[in-house]
């Protein structure tokens, strides 16, 4: 009996191990199997790559054009096209910026580097009218044009296609200074062109190396961090417009997506990381990923990066590199972020354009004194009355506050309007943003996932419900309501609640010229606050005691 159990158990663990290698096999296979037909492939999600020839998820990439593509029909259709040079493949609608009224005389004289230059005087003239401010040794004179800057001809080509007929301030400064080679810490308003302005030196720098020394192990050139998932999506739409054509790959290392295509994904080669710190090192930590060659590390919204819970994570990923150029980006920056990152790369050129730590000049504030239980009810007349600007974004301080206000504008004033916090899922938030941004919903309500970096094609007015804890972080709110100075309005909810930011919200305010309301104005916590001036101590000073 004893004999006939184990040759029982014996076939039975035989098939058991045969099942799951076959099991094995079935999944290794669908993950590598390579779709025909673009019939076999499903819709693309929102802010998926999607398929150049037919629209559908671009789950691979063309080797020979760096195209996303669906399946090998349309990489032999889209071969075929370019081959017989047929009607361009891919959207081309072209935005145009504003240009300014000044004019610079330019010198035909250029330099060996390749740069059209400007004079000193000259230079410091420019600065001057555009209110850019450089701190900093050598730094080069800013340029006219993007054709100034030595670039690849691809990439002029695809900086005019993305609409940039001249190089905004920022622009202006940054991408002669970071191509030069100098690490930087930049601050400028929302909308100002910051991405573009870290992306195109990045760009440059990986084609040319591409170019210069062939290989076919190609590992990452280039690492760029940001807070949020939504900002990660954003940023490597934007470098794959601008390096459409060149020997440039990027990869979106971000959670919510399968860890197993992120990494087949640098397996295969590509410049660019983009991701957000805990899910990079999660990736290295559990694979062998190799950042060697890595020259160039951004950091986008640097303060919030350096000063929440990023920190130890970013330090981590910078101290696997090996002495990288240092690109650090945003609207605002403290004196204490200055001070990590001069620890984090020697002579530190610091970039600020306008006034920093303020808000876009292009967004008219307006500040309303309303109680916390009469908050929604304002809201509501602002959304019901004429002045209601759709679509606008209403940020909230909680993932509850913001279900909850969302059902409650639907229901009470018939607009449809939908929340985004972090809870919810990647293809939850890609899907609320197409609706949003396409004008299917007219009213998003967010957490502070939506109040960095994200630009919000279309908005321009942004309701601040529930002022969040800082100054800075009101700041970057109310500038999604602007994109490269167009006019937006930023209207802000005020009460008592929110005494500790009293002193900075006047402060803020009268800069900008809007009117302060007269409860504001007279609280006990404003005069005091001015009272004891405007240095550290105020800030240490305890109110209503």
């Amino acid at each position: 009996m004893t004999l006939f159990f184990f040759f029982w158990f014996a076939s039975w663990y035989h098939k058991l191990n045969l099942s799951i290698y076959y099991i094995e096999f079935c999944i290794y296979y669908a993950d590598n199997y390579v779709k025909k037909s673009s019939t076999e492939q499903r819709d693309a999600l929102a802010e998926e790559p999607k398929c150049v020839i037919c629209g559908r998820y671009g789950e691979y990439v063309c080797d020979e054009t760096d195209d996303d593509i669906c399946s090998l029909e349309c990489k032999q259709t889209l071969l075929s096209r370019i081959a017989n040079s047929l009607l361009p493949v891919g959207p081309s609608s072209t935005q145009r910026l504003p240009a300014t009224d000044e004019c610079f005389y330019v010198r035909d004289s250029v330099d060996k580097s390749g740069f059209q230059s400007l004079t000193g005087d000259q230079a410091e003239l420019l600065r001057k009218k555009l209110e850019i401010h450089v701190k900093g040794d050598a730094v080069p004179a800013p340029i006219l044009a993007f054709s100034s800057c030595g670039l690849p001809q691809k990439l002029l080509q695809n900086i005019e296609t993305a609409g940039y007929g001249m190089p905004t301030p920022v622009q202006m400064q940054v991408i002669p200074a970071a191509l030069d080679g100098k690490s930087l810490l930049v601050s400028a308003d929302t909308g100002s062109g910051k991405t573009a302005s870290f992306l195109i030196p990045i760009i440059s720098h990986c084609a040319n190396f591409r170019l210069s020394n062939f290989s076919n192990h190609k590992r990452p050139l280039a690492v760029v961090l940001t807070p949020t998932r939504e900002l990660c999506i954003q940023v490597e739409d934007h470098a794959k417009l601008l390096g459409k054509g060149l020997p440039f790959k990027t990869a979106l290392v971000v959670g919510g997506d399968p860890m197993a295509r992120q990494l087949y994904r640098i397996q295969q080669g590509v410049e660019l990381i983009i991701g957000t710190p805990g899910r990079l090192i999660d990736l290295l930590t559990k694979h062998d990923v190799e950042l060697n060659d890595v020259k160039i590390f951004g950091l986008d919204e640097v303060d919030c990066m350096l000063e929440r819970g990023f920190r130890d994570q970013v330090m981590q990923i910078f101290r696997a590199l090996s002495q990288p150029q240092v690109l650090m980006y945003s609207a605002t920056i403290s004196q204490d972020i200055e001070k990590i990152a001069s620890s984090m790369a020697k002579d530190v050129t610091v970039v600020s354009i306008g006034k920093p730590n303020r808000p876009n000049k292009a967004v008219k504030q307006l500040a309303i004194w309303v109680e916390s239980n009469k908050k929604k009810q304002k809201l509501f007349d602002i959304l019901t009355s004429k002045h209601f600007a759709p679509p606008v974004v209403v940020y909230v301080g909680s993932r509850v506050g913001a279900d909850l206000l969302s059902n409650a504008i639907t229901i009470t004033t018939g607009i449809k309007a939908l929340s985004i916090h972090g809870e919810k899922s990647m293809n939850e938030r890609r899907e609320i943003l197409r609706l949003f941004l396409v004008g299917e919903v007219s009213v998003i309500v967010s957490t502070g996932v939506l109040g960095r970096g994200i630009d919000l094609l279309g908005v321009r007015q942004v309701i601040v419900f529930d002022m969040p804890s800082s100054i800075k972080e009101y700041v970057h709110q109310i500038g999604r309501a602007s994109r490269l100075g167009e006019e937006g309005t930023g209207i802000v909810f005020v009460n008592e609640e929110n005494k500790n930011l009293f002193p900075e919200l006047v402060d803020i305010l009268k800069s900008s010229g809007a009117v302060i309301p007269r409860e504001l104005s007279n609280s006990r916590y404003t005069v005091v606050s001015f009272r004891s001036g405007k240095g550290k101590d105020f800030k240490k000073r305890k109110y209503g005691c």
